[in-house]
């Protein structure tokens, strides 16, 4: 049987930290962590400052609210578009993963949202420091399981070792990311990625 919709005050007040959490991501993709404010917050999300502290006292909580709604964003449609375990299933997977930066593209925000706050999260005293490490070696993770599995098959052309060669590739996607926003119109992000996964896993587009 399926739960009735929220109603009434806690209805409303789910759609307002819902606006807050969108208007901070908003700020973050363009100021960065240290230069939003709660005032500014509170001004995108059409609320009063009083009003933003009673849902969020502070940035941080603000942060991690955002990171987590984005995580979960992402990691549902990675699970939609590459459900299978890379080490299983390494070509799907990686395809699935192209699936997931394709739809970046139509996503600048989010983008953006990343760039800023993953350069800002190499001090380890930001608050996202520890979320934007464990994003980065799940990342890793995920290209070296699928590079060692293609190596298995004989369907790696690279010489390199797996685990270099996703730390290669995680950099390389971060690098194109940020060229892409720089100039949109030149990068074409989506396929300068894919073709260099091509160059590396032939089979990937038959």
């Amino acid at each position: 049987m399926t739960a009735p919709a929220a109603r009434g005050p806690y209805a409303k007040s789910a759609e307002i930290r819902s606006r807050i959490v969108a208007a901070c991501a908003d700020a973050l993709g363009e100021t960065g962590f240290y230069g939003m404010t709660m005032k500014d917050i509170a001004r995108r999300a059409g609320l009063s400052y009083t009003g933003l502290l009673h849902h969020y006292s502070r940035k941080e909580d603000l942060l991690v609210a955002v990171l987590q709604l984005r995580s979960d964003e992402s990691t549902e449609h990675l699970r939609s578009a590459a459900a299978l375990d890379p080490g299983q299933h390494p070509l799907e997977a990686l395809r699935g993963m192209l699936a997931v930066l394709d739809r970046n593209e139509q996503q600048p925000g989010l983008v953006e949202l990343h760039t800023v706050l993953s350069a800002e999260a190499t001090s380890p005293d930001h608050p996202a420091h520890d979320y934007y490490v464990e994003r980065s070696r799940a990342f890793r993770r995920f290209f070296r399981d699928i590079f060692a599995a293609l190596a298995e098959r004989g369907l790696l052309s690279s010489p390199i070792d797996p685990e270099t060669l996703a730390t290669m590739t995680v950099s390389l996607i971060n690098g194109v990311q940020t060229q892409w926003l720089l100039d949109r119109e030149s990068v074409g992000m989506p396929a300068a990625i894919h073709a260099f996964l091509g160059g590396l896993v032939p089979e990937l587009d038959q």
